[in-house]
């Protein structure tokens, strides 16, 4: 990872960002515009938009942390940079991490439940058509049962 990330970052231009597939995993990398680079390393189903936001929080966090001499040199030994753990970890469930991500997933949700709802509607109109066309039925039915029954007893009233 650590290889693949370094060649990613020599390859891309100062302020550029750019989302590269790696095997099964999908290598977002941000280069700033002074040279400053971080790259993250996801899933294909990692929303590339939060990868780029976790990785734009991590190198402005870094940058006032961390002297700009001891980019080039430093090393995880030598550079004390205590945010990353916070913002790994807040970062892990892209839906809590990010507002619009959320967002998105409630309205997909909601997308569906409104969908399920009006198919049951759908499906209660279909069963309020069928009764109304039953009742009709029944309606011609009872008329001629009316006018059947009021012939038979016409004819036992003659009598």
């Amino acid at each position: 990872m650590t290889f693949t990330s370094q060649l990613i970052v020599e390859r891309s231009s100062k302020g550029s960002r750019a989302s590269v597939k790696e095997q099964e995993y999908l290598c977002h990398v941000y280069v700033r515009n002074d040279s400053l680079a971080g790259v993250v390393i996801a899933d294909n189903e990692y929303p590339s938009r939060v990868a780029f936001t976790l990785l734009e929080k991590v190198l402005d966090e870094f940058s006032r942390q961390v002297d700009r001499i001891d980019w080039p040199v430093g090393s995880p030994d030598t550079i004390q940079y205590a945010g990353l753990d916070g913002h790994l970890s807040r970062y892990q469930n892209p839906r809590e991490a990010d507002p619009m991500t959320k967002v998105q997933a409630e309205l997909d949700e909601t997308k569906i439940i409104l969908h399920n709802t009006m198919e049951s509607l759908l499906e209660r109109g279909e069963k309020l058509d069928d009764l109304v066309s039953k009742s009709e039925v029944l309606g011609i039915q009872s008329k001629a049962f009316y006018k059947t029954a009021r012939k038979q007893n016409s004819c036992c009233a003659v009598m």
